[in-house]
């Protein structure tokens, strides 16, 4: 064993590749998009590293093109789960022991390979599966993803490195050990970096996995697997189960060697899983960590000083990117009556600008949405804002599931702060405003913090610094991500950690030595050099 001291490289963040016209990047990715458009696979279930075609299988397709089969993807069930549970417990020990710096290496190889030969693999998978722009996919699936990869290595050597002071004649240390059992990973569809660090981090910390992918991301998940395999990653550390939410959670938070659960994806999902894991607590060998991040009803307010044209332009973006399928999407909005008019008009005129079609065409600001279950959805606020008095749609409002699941990108005025589309999770692309009176800056700082269960995201624009700092005040628990005069979308690894509170989940801050934390279980050692032999203490000596 080397008894050198390893120092993780330290971390850059990924650059952005633009993807212009005429760049070799744009020319390489388009001819991946071409060979995965015309060659469907098969994904299997991954089991301790072997592939188990079960027979019941589903079609991945294009959102876009819900015609068009990219794959076909076979289920887990009971079965599978308990092999899969037992391929993790036969993985644990020698994973669980190996030096931290050779699980590390197997995560910075996989960094480099998606930073190179794979970033092409990656990123069309995510713009076919998911509808995703070229540039929705780069910032996902190879800049975001590729962070994870670098910076919780070092984020590990930085816990590794906190150890307690020692008194004269003793050595004090800390050790920081594997959970016992295996950590279930639950995977969204909306970001592939997500599906990526969710499994991945508790291995990074000696963990093994069982990853329960979203039905709707099959793809792009699929090939992370197998990314992860040509980085070195051993058999039976990560076990890829795609497959029905209760046919795979169930036999799952039912095994007594369930030490954790990393989640991110709906509130209602999450709390019924927090509630059988509260209901299966005394058989579980250990108390399991139960980390999630479940969504947001995400705002933007605005004080009379802010800038019109910032404004407008950071609620079309953060609100209609990604077609408004991100947890740290603006869904709400409060603007001053003083500057509605020019709001309203800068919102139309971008608006109509947005192109929305198949993400092949790299004109497109927008795809589709991810199903017909969100497509139906988002049509039904749509609908419910059109037939209800006290709505106004300003833009958009119109819809298509012919060929793809297509929702245009949807302006909302709402006379009522507390009406149904200010207070619920839409997760599509539909932004609803409340216009204030400038004098209830107050009063409707207090609806913000108090009109929604979530909070993830949220977003201020103001140039009064005064009045920054007494809105960020009022604001202060309404959400995790905070950001002033930006968007409230776009954390980045090492930049912004990310979570959210109240019903957005538990704030463990992926993208930070937090996140990992959760995932380690300390075993605190005292070693004394010179050990006591007589058992008296000296003030027994005499009355």
């Amino acid at each position: 064993m080397s008894n050198g001291f390893a120092k993780v490289p330290k971390p850059i963040n990924e650059p952005i590749k633009s993807y212009a016209p005429g760049s070799p990047e744009r020319a390489s990715l388009k001819s991946r998009l071409a060979e995965m458009m015309a060659a469907p696979i098969e994904i299997p279930v991954l089991i301790g590293g072997r592939e188990v075609f079960t027979g019941n299988t589903t079609n991945v397709v294009c959102p876009h093109d819900h015609g068009h089969v990219l794959a076909t993807a076979h289920q887990a069930g009971t079965t599978e789960v308990q092999a899969a549970i037992e391929a993790a417990a036969a993985a644990w020990a020698d994973w669980s022991e190996m030096p931290w710096d050779a699980r590390s290496a197997v995560f910075l190889k996989a960094a480099e390979l998606l930073a190179g030969p794979w970033r092409d693999t990656i990123n069309a998978a995510t713009m076919l599966n998911q509808s995703k722009t070229v540039h929705q996919a780069e910032i996902d699936s190879a800049c975001e993803l590729i962070d994870f990869w670098r910076y919780n290595p070092s984020y590990l050597q930085q816990i590794y490195g906190e150890q307690p002071g020692s008194a004269p004649g003793i050595w004090d240390r800390v050790e920081y050990r594997a959970l016992e059992g295996f950590v279930f990973a639950v995977t969204p569809f909306n970001f592939t970096s997500i599906a990526g660090n969710l499994p991945t981090a508790p291995a990074l910390m000696g963990n093994t996995v069982l990853w329960k992918p979203a039905s709707t991301a099959l793809l792009s998940g699929w090939y992370l697997v197998k990314l992860l395999e040509a980085a070195g990653l051993p058999p039976g550390v990560i076990n890829w189960l795609p497959g029905r939410g209760r046919q795979v959670g169930d036999p799952v938070l039912a095994s007594p060697s369930l030490a954790g659960v990393h989640f991110t994806g709906s509130t209602r999902v999450f709390q019924g899983m927090w509630a059988d894991i509260g209901t299966n607590i005394a058989r579980y060998r250990s108390y399991p960590r139960i980390v999630g991040e479940t969504g947001g009803k995400d705002f933007v307010f605005a004080h009379a000083s802010a800038g019109v044209d910032e404004l407008c332009t950071a609620l079309v973006r953060g609100a209609f990117e990604y077609q408004g399928q991100k947890c740290s999407a603006a869904s709400r909005a409060y603007v001053p009556a003083s500057l509605w008019p020019a709001v309203r008009a800068g919102l139309e005129e971008r608006v109509a600008a947005i192109a929305m079609g198949s993400p092949l065409d790299f004109r497109n600001f927008m795809g589709a949405v991810i199903d017909e279950a969100a497509f139906d959805t988002h049509v039904g606020y749509i609908e419910h804002a059109r037939s209800t008095e006290g709505f106004e749609i300003v833009c958009g409002g119109g819809y298509d599931k012919s060929v793809g699941y297509f929702v245009e990108p949807t302006v909302v005025l709402s006379a009522d702060p507390k009406s149904k589309l200010m207070r619920e999770e839409i997760f599509g692309p539909v932004l609803t405003i409340h216009v204030y009176a400038d004098a209830a800056l107050d009063a409707t700082l207090h609806l913000c913090d108090t009109g929604s269960d979530y909070a993830l995201t949220g977003a201020i624009f103001a140039r009064d610094r005064g009045v920054i700092e007494h809105m960020s005040a009022a604001l202060r628990h309404a959400a995790g991500n905070f950001y002033i005069n930006d968007k409230p979308t776009g954390a980045v690894v090492g930049q912004q950690p990310f979570g959210g509170a109240r019903a957005s989940g538990t704030n463990d801050k992926a993208g930070s030595p937090l996140n990992l934390m959760r995932w380690t279980s300390q075993r605190a050692i005292k070693e004394t050099f010179v050990s006591p032999t007589v058992v008296g203490y000296p003030h027994m000596d005499a009355e």
